[in-house]
């Protein structure tokens, strides 16, 4: 399957070299506003964001961009078809045959993915995250390295899990929230809002 990455940062790098590890994956092109203009390099492509809609459907893309609301602007932006967009998966990733994955979704090395669990799309499960069994996580979310959610966990659009934080079983959090590293969510969390600490708490509600 021949690649274009959307976006040339530190999280591109990564996925990059997830691509390179698979004889069946190969990027083709670089997609990002630092390249005014359109260049090859070593038969690779380089050039702006507006120039995806010149390739032809046998080239997927990946928005590798670490941002969960620039992710979801770009995709809106493209205006593409679900379906042109790959699903990249580490080899060490560890994912149960029921799990279901969706488009444009980043699972790294040593990730654990167990039992019905869903992943939306264009979502990114950093190194060795564990999404146990019957999770939701919905499109554009970022659960980071080493995070633990527990079974039957359901995480809304856009949601980020800081590194080595841990929710446990059954709870929900809302749109768009931030869960900060090392964090223990014990509670429903609602949208739009940043909880931190051990257990974790809203952060306009931590004493100063």
């Amino acid at each position: 399957m021949k690649i274009i990455l959307i976006g040339k940062g530190g999280h591109s790098k990564v996925i990059k070299d997830m691509i390179d590890l698979q004889p069946s994956l190969e990027i083709v092109g670089y997609l990002d506003q630092k390249y005014p203009t359109a260049s090859w390099q070593d038969g690779v492509f380089y050039g702006p964001m507006t120039a995806a809609s010149s390739f032809t459907e046998d080239v997927k893309f990946v928005i590798a961009v670490g941002d969960n609301q620039i992710r979801k602007r770009i995709y809106i932006d493209l205006k593409m078809k679900e379906n042109r967009f790959a699903t990249i998966i580490h080899p060490t990733a560890i994912i149960s045959p029921s799990a279901k994955i969706g488009y444009g979704t980043v699972i790294m090395a040593s990730v654990v993915i167990q039992a019905d669990a869903i992943i939306g799309a264009h979502t990114i499960i950093n190194t060795a995250a564990v999404i146990e069994h019957d999770n939701v996580i919905a499109n554009y979310a970022h659960i980071s390295p080493q995070a633990t959610l527990t079974g039957t966990v359901s995480i809304e659009e856009g949601v980020h899990i800081g590194a080595g934080a841990i929710v446990i079983p059954g709870i929900h959090i809302g749109a768009w929230s931030i869960i900060g590293a090392g964090a223990t969510v014990i509670h429903n969390l609602p949208s739009l809002c940043t909880a931190v600490g051990v257990p974790a708490r809203l952060l306009d509600n931590m004493e100063e």
